[in-house]
């Protein structure tokens, strides 16, 4: 392709640092910020939730309030992300049809042209790089793999957020097949941004448009020339007359209309379409399993401990009652996932405690990491008053496993 032809300024006019041009509206910077925060929490949240054993991960959580509130702003954001999305498209809509705006952002032979040119250039075999118009092809590369992401995020987000809905029309084995696309997509993604986007835009060299929504002649004589010799001849897009762009509007409107009302209903059932029948951290059972109608009397040679309400003596023990306690309450940061380092899966790993210390010494409550951190309350896995008691209780008694 021929560089374009771009006259330097003439005596009296103002510098190439000084002459601007519009490349972002409002809406769109608005648009850009709006998703760059979502994507971001999206991105925070769902790391911290697949590493969960990591130490960073596991201060994060706890000062997010836990992991069902880390769920919480992922689903938020997640919301956000799809509403993002949709304006997007309706406004990419208008300018395609309505105000016949040039689709840039869509691979052409010429991209191609520009590529094999640029490898010429790094290979020392052309003196400048290729002449780019609004976006060349690595940006428009960049812009549809967000658009790929954004789908799949979007349908593997899905199958986890419902999968009992999504195992009646699936094989179960999708559900962690989403599972895995979806943390190892968000991990391509983030790297993309940090690696490509970050230092291409912010290092390379400080693209403010996106935040300004101008550019400096001289930037795009360095970035867009092709773009820029349309600009200066006069041959960029020209708004249709205004009866006829009237006319167009009076079509796209009412669609985007309906269209705003299907999307806006597929969000509310993306995020009600089920109600699964348990929750992440279930409630413990507290009430009595067996209380006889006429107590018989035992004698016993040691007095029993003194026990909580809604415990009893056989119950007193890990296997009785303890292990499906901290079943309930803690296996979802302390079983497999071992936060912190510690899992209460097993009477000896609750013994051997984590990072912090051993979580149960028998016979004495005050060193116990489990007492210690539910006796400050707001934990994600709270005990209720009376279960602490009975594991103070338990412990007291020498916190016997059979």
């Amino acid at each position: 392709m021929d560089k374009p032809i771009l006259d330097a300024p003439a005596k009296g006019i103002p510098s190439d640092d000084k002459i601007k041009f519009n490349r972002f509206d409002i809406s769109q910077r608005i648009e850009h910020i709006v998703f760059l925060l979502s994507f971001s929490i999206l991105g925070l949240t769902g790391l911290i939730q697949k590493f969960a054993a990591s130490p960073i991960s596991d201060a994060i959580i706890f000062t997010l309030g836990g992991v069902e509130k880390v769920r919480l702003i992922h689903h938020a954001s997640a919301i956000v992300m799809m509403i993002v999305s949709g304006y997007h498209v309706i406004m990419l809509s208008y300018k395609v049809f309505v105000l016949r705006v040039r689709w840039t952002m869509m691979p052409v032979i010429e991209d191609f042209q520009h590529l094999l040119q640029d490898i010429a250039y790094f290979l020392g075999f052309r003196k400048h790089r290729a002449y780019y118009g609004r976006y060349n092809y690595a940006e428009k590369v960049e812009y549809l793999a967000v658009v790929w992401g954004t789908i799949i995020m979007g349908l593997t987000g899905f199958m986890m957020w419902n999968p009992i809905s999504t195992a009646r029309f699936l094989p179960g084995v999708v559900i962690p097949a989403a599972k895995a696309a979806h943390g190892a997509e968000a991990i391509l993604a983030v790297l993309a941004i940090v690696v490509w986007h970050f230092y291409h835009v912010h290092l390379k060299h400080f693209n403010k448009s996106m935040f300004t929504g101008k550019l400096t002649r001289k930037e795009m004589l360095h970035e867009h020339p092709s773009e820029l010799a349309k600009i200066e001849s006069g041959q960029e897009d020209q708004h249709p007359p205004l009866n006829v762009l009237r006319r167009r509007q009076q079509v796209f409107f009412p669609l985007a209309l309906v269209f705003t009302v299907v999307f806006s209903f597929g969000i509310y059932q993306f995020a009600n379409f089920e109600v699964t029948a348990v929750t992440t951290l279930p409630k413990g059972e507290t009430a009595q399993v067996y209380v006889p109608v006429t107590p018989t009397p035992r004698p016993s040679p040691t007095p029993a401990p003194t026990l909580a309400p809604g415990a009893e003596v056989g119950a007193m023990t890990w296997d009785g009652y303890f292990s499906g306690l901290f079943r309930n309450r803690c296996s979802t940061c302390h079983g497999t996932t071992k936060v912190s380092g510690l899992s209460l899966s097993t009477y000896q790993e609750a013994l051997t405690g984590g990072n912090s210390g051993p979580a149960i010494v028998p016979g004495n409550p005050d060193a116990s990491i489990l007492v210690q951190k539910q006796s400050l309350g707001n934990h994600p896995g709270q005990l209720t008053i009376d279960e602490l008691n009975q594991v103070i209780d338990w412990i007291l008694a020498g916190a016997p496993e059979k």
